[in-house]
């Protein structure tokens, strides 16, 4: 583990990132979480510490994911009902025959971000404007014929979450998910309590000075965003992927129902009706997961996501392995750190 800790350290040390943080665990076993580089925020720098809190981008998505199909257990929806449902303002082009489905599998026809998206955001704009457009949107194919990544899908996979709960999206995850899980360092959104623990994400020269809504900005950090708006730390994150390790081992101290569990971390696409036979077998995705696809020795069956901010988190079921990487620089080598964990864990 030392030579897979020792490629982050020096990828940090030579200033490509400001830090990064790294949790293993396997079968149940977790390693000492291993913090590297420093921790900025605003005027703030220190050493990285193994508890920071970092803004983990798309690894929001799983967990929007999973607050829709908390809604699906109770027996609120069913994933074959329409987001028109639910909805009623997603109607028109085509939009009658997206199922929930096809929200949570990247199978909508959906685009990944507005074209309004930079707009919206300089003008800071609320959620209700962002999920306004995506009713509106275009479509790219008709719903179920392909897999393309789609932030705006998750968005309204959230939506509907809210309004079948009757909570805001954010209460909704911290009474049914981060607080029973003990996740007691991961938000959707922000709260000013984080200050002394967040990390700021590595941004270009200029950026900060030029834009009041890019990735450290007040209004991005406290927008929520249901697609790419959470906060958590390594530990908490490892916590989480144990749920799913778990899925077939039902007990009591499961907190989200471990045939849920089971049922977001297997191939899903393959359920699609209509789906291209190319993104069937290679493209694959869970409820919220992506399946396969994890380092160079994750199997078929490993369940993993990774943020824009420069974080990847993931776990293989065949393997007992799981693995949370947060950086702070977008574009991060983190597949290249995670062969290296892989490797050393699992070469005999």
């Amino acid at each position: 583990m030392q030579e897979a800790y020792s490629l982050v350290s020096s990828w940090v040390a030579e200033g490509n990132a400001s830090g990064a943080v790294v949790a293993v665990a396997r079968g149940g076993y977790c390693l000492e979480p291993q913090a590297f580089g420093t921790r900025r925020w605003r005027q703030d720098a220190r050493p990285m510490a193994a508890d920071d809190v970092f803004l983990v981008a798309s690894v929001t998505k799983p967990v929007t994911a999973a607050a829709l199909m908390l809604q699906v257990a109770a027996g609120r929806a069913r994933l074959m009902d329409r987001v028109g449902d639910y909805l009623p303002e997603f109607t028109g082009d085509g939009r009658e025959s997206i199922l929930l489905q096809h929200l949570l599998t990247h199978t909508s026809g959906l685009p990944d971000m507005l074209e309004t998206n930079d707009q919206l955001r300089i003008e800071h704009a609320d959620l209700s404007r962002f999920v306004e457009g995506a009713c509106r949107a275009p479509l790219l194919f008709g719903a179920g014929e392909r897999v393309s990544y789609q932030s705006m899908g998750t968005l309204l996979a959230g939506e509907i979450a809210a309004v079948l709960s009757g909570q805001s999206l954010p209460e909704l995850m911290e009474t049914e998910l981060f607080a029973p899980s003990g996740m007691s360092s991961t938000i959707l959104g922000y709260d000013p309590r984080l200050d002394d623990r967040v990390v700021a994400v590595d941004l270009p020269d200029g950026v900060e000075q030029e834009s009041d809504w890019h990735w450290n900005s007040d209004y991005w950090r406290y927008l929520g965003a249901p697609w790419g708006g959470m906060h958590a730390s390594a530990t908490d994150l490892l916590g989480w992927l144990e749920l799913f390790l778990r899925a077939g081992k039902q007990d009591r101290d499961q907190v989200v129902d471990a045939s849920l569990c089971g049922q977001m971390s297997i191939d899903q696409t393959g359920q699609v009706v209509g789906l291209n036979d190319t993104d069937r077998l290679s493209n694959r995705w869970g409820l919220g997961w992506r399946i396969g696809a994890w380092g160079e020795m994750g199997s078929k069956q490993s369940f993993s996501h990774g943020g824009a901010t420069g974080t990847l988190v993931g776990a293989d079921p065949s393997t007992g392995l799981s693995c949370v990487l947060l950086s702070t620089r977008p574009g991060a080598p983190l597949s290249e750190f995670l062969s290296a964990i892989q490797r050393a864990v699992l070469t005999e």
